[in-house]
């Protein structure tokens, strides 16, 4: 099994909906990438995985343990759970900062950078606080690329406002526009 293709990892919170409906509406379904939606609200159970497939082609799995990554899928994090990777399948933890700000999207960016072969590209979305931000250099130090929601398009602006002021944005844009790179880069993949 190649574990090579690219994983988009989305990741948002408040506001998020939005921007994953738009930016699902706007990429094929045979792009060759695993798409990960780690949504970092933690209190309530995710309805993603139910509400997502009316808006693409896509299969929409919630993420259960040793789950293998194929591409031209979306796959949910649970909720109240650390997302990792090793040998092509997902790991689920424990979170590991159960008060506070979650940071499951820092985990699972840091896990992709030492235990993931293929291109990686990370993308953060509205939401509050600024969860990814941390992991986003080692993103782009192990030649991945980072794309961060334009603010103007984010109803909840801090955690996109936060992976910009790291340094290690690639590309601010619209959810749409958004689609439209990842569709450039996984082209250039082939």
């Amino acid at each position: 099994m190649i574990k090579d293709f690219p994983i988009v990892c989305v990741g948002g919170s408040a506001g998020g909906l939005d921007a994953y409906i738009r930016l699902l509406q706007n990429m094929p379904s045979n792009m060759g990438v695993a798409i990960v939606i780690v949504n970092h609200i933690t209190s309530m159970p995710t309805h993603l995985h139910e509400i997502l497939p009316r808006f693409t082609t896509m299969p929409v799995d919630l993420i259960s343990e040793s789950l293998r990554i194929e591409p031209n899928r979306i796959f949910i994090i649970p909720e109240n759970r650390d997302l990792h990777v090793r040998n092509g399948e997902f790991i689920l933890k424990p979170i590991s900062k159960p008060r506070g700000w979650p940071d499951v999207i820092t985990v699972f960016l840091r896990s992709l950078t030492h235990h993931w072969d293929g291109k990686l590209i990370a993308v953060i979305v509205s939401g509050y606080d600024g969860d990814g931000a941390a992991a986003l250099c080692g993103i782009k130090e192990t030649g991945g690329i980072t794309i961060a929601q334009k603010l103007s398009t984010a109803s909840q602006p801090d955690m996109p406002e936060s992976a910009i002021a790291s340094g290690c944005i690639d590309f601010v844009l619209s959810p749409e526009d958004i689609a439209q790179e990842i569709i450039r880069i996984a082209r250039v993949e082939d």
